[in-house]
């Protein structure tokens, strides 16, 4: 009962909107047809009545064309705001392309310095071993210009023997 109430009274509102919307209409009819009678009189008010029409029409064009000015503007505004927005989604991906390079320089300085540093250590170490083998070579010399017989000296045959083997 409660949703059939509603039902009517919808139904009573459309009656009415379209009620009103029909005597609109055919009060611009009449309208219409009174104008085209004063008109046709051809006296001072149709002439007036004919000036305010063809003013009426001029403003109408101007108003449809500002109306396609304002569309077409806001059409170009539209085609601004996407470009900008992928403009600014190409510079997003460009600076992340920066920040990659960037990192990857870094990275690669980095790797160079540790491999110079490694190169020096390298250099340092065979200098030292180039000595080492200097050394080695003078203490041998030493013991065997000495004449002393190492082979049953304990102390100088390990010493001797340990002279032998390579670093």
């Amino acid at each position: 009962s409660f949703s059939a109430s509603q039902d009517l009274e919808r139904e009573m509102e459309e009656l009415k909107v379209s009620f009103q919307n029909k005597t609109l209409a055919l009060q611009r009819i009449q309208v219409m047809v009174a104008l085209r009678h004063k008109m046709k009189q051809n006296d001072n008010d149709s002439r007036l009545i004919t000036e305010t029409v063809k003013h009426v029409v001029m403003l109408s064009r101007a108003v449809i064309e500002y109306q396609q000015e304002a569309r077409e503007k806001e059409q170009k505004l539209i085609d601004i705001k996407r470009k900008r927005l992928s403009l600014k989604k190409a510079g997003g991906q460009k600076l992340l392309q920066i920040h990659t390079v960037m990192k990857k320089q870094k990275e690669e300085q980095a790797s160079m310095k540790v491999s110079k540093m490694l190169e020096k250590l390298r250099n340092n170490f065979q200098n030292e071993r180039e000595r080492t083998t200097v050394i080695q070579n003078i203490f041998q010399n030493i013991i065997i210009g000495s004449r002393v017989n190492w082979a049953e000296d304990p102390s100088l045959r390990a010493i001797v023997l340990q002279l032998e083997k390579n670093l």
